[in-house]
């Protein structure tokens, strides 16, 4: 369920207080900065072009004007007669782009195990009920078919089922945000095939003013090196050409896996690892294995992390950030506030994820 109009105005001037005074509190001493309603009332006014925008248009219509072409991240181009009214994402990430995007009550359709993603649940639970097109490795295409789909959004690994239901006439997106740039370019093309370019860019607008309060609060602090571990196997990690390196850098750290050059997780050694020998160890939010099992492994006595403690995981209670989904940029904001507690606290932290998931989501994150 979506927040009324005069809810998402209140919530607007939280986020608004909210920022303000990480922006406050992050970048010096609380008292060299204007007085907390001072700064809400500044950053209100800063972002009062996005407010009225949205204010003033319709966010899931009448933004797009039909027939649309446009080029999706796999470089093909789709065409769009009308908007599309009845939509099928086979990939939880779209999925969750498009209940961010108000668009939950289009979808006719989504992937497989809807049931693990526990922000389905907390914001859209009606999805829970609608029929599975499959997964990435076993696409139901006739199932698909079956749903009378206007618009289907797929994975990069799917491009071949996405060229067949083009073939068939049933428009069909690729995405592939496999970065931060990626990601933001994903959200803008899902917003504009579905009419939704307001809130996408509203979405979008969060994310960077999140970027930027982390750049200004971190200008000049010493950037610890952070070893990101997979979720099946904790000698599995993220290099640099993929998502999480992003997170890591916008949290002002440095991934301590960046010499790779692997598009997807890379296996490496206890070796390689203690060579790294990095300053925090992060677990991903769905890890088969604990904070404890790393700090009790005899194979990692000496490694850095483990000796002073500085194991962590990634949370996971709605979805995971650690991820290149529309709340990736909270994932960012939790770990500055793990690694850089004095300039950006978690208490900033937790009340810009509450912001985030009140105005895109319908629901108060700490609340859960």
């Amino acid at each position: 369920m979506k927040l009324h109009d005069t809810a998402k105005r209140v919530l607007a001037g939280l986020l608004a207080g909210a920022l303000a005074l990480g922006l406050a509190g992050c970048g010096g001493p609380a008292a060299s900065g204007p007085a907390p309603s001072e700064a809400a009332s500044s950053a209100a006014a800063a972002q009062s072009g996005a407010a009225s925008s949205e204010d003033a248009a319709p966010e899931t219509a009448g933004e797009t004007a039909y027939p649309l072409t446009l080029t999706d991240q796999a470089g093909r181009e789709v065409t769009l007669e009308a908007e599309p009214e009845r939509l099928v994402s086979g990939y939880y990430i779209s999925t969750s782009m498009l209940i961010a995007l108000g668009l939950e009550d289009r979808l006719v359709g989504i992937e497989a195990k809807a049931d693990s993603r526990p922000i389905y649940a907390r914001s859209a639970p009606e999805l829970l009920d609608l029929p599975s097109v499959g997964t990435a490795k076993e696409f139901d295409l006739e199932g698909c078919l079956a749903l009378e789909p206007d618009l289907v959004i797929l994975p990069l690994k799917l491009q071949q089922s996405a060229d067949t239901l083009a073939e068939l006439g049933v428009p069909a997106l690729v995405v592939n945000p496999e970065d931060q740039a990626l990601l933001n370019e994903a959200v803008g093309l899902i917003g504009e095939a579905t009419g939704a370019a307001a809130r996408a860019g509203a979405l979008l607008d969060f994310a960077a003013q999140q970027e930027a309060r982390l750049d200004a609060a971190l200008e000049g602090a010493e950037k610890p090196s952070v070893y990101l571990a997979g979720n099946s196997d904790f000698l599995s990690t993220a290099g640099d050409a993929m998502y999480q390196a992003d997170m890591i850098r916008m949290a002002g750290g440095v991934n301590a896996a960046a010499e790779l050059t692997d598009s997807y997780w890379a296996n490496i050694s206890y070796e390689q690892l203690l060579a790294w020998d990095p300053d925090f160890i992060v677990l991903a939010s769905d890890a088969a294995y604990t904070v404890e099992d790393v700090l009790n492994d005899p194979n990692l006595a000496g490694c850095k992390a483990v000796e002073q403690g500085k194991v962590l995981q990634s949370p996971g209670d709605a979805e995971a950030w650690d991820s290149p989904a529309p709340s990736g940029i909270l994932g960012a904001v939790w770990l500055a506030s793990a690694l850089h507690p004095d300039e950006c606290p978690p208490e900033e932290a937790a009340a810009v994820i509450d912001a985030f998931y009140e105005e895109f989501y319908g629901f108060t994150y700490s609340a859960g």
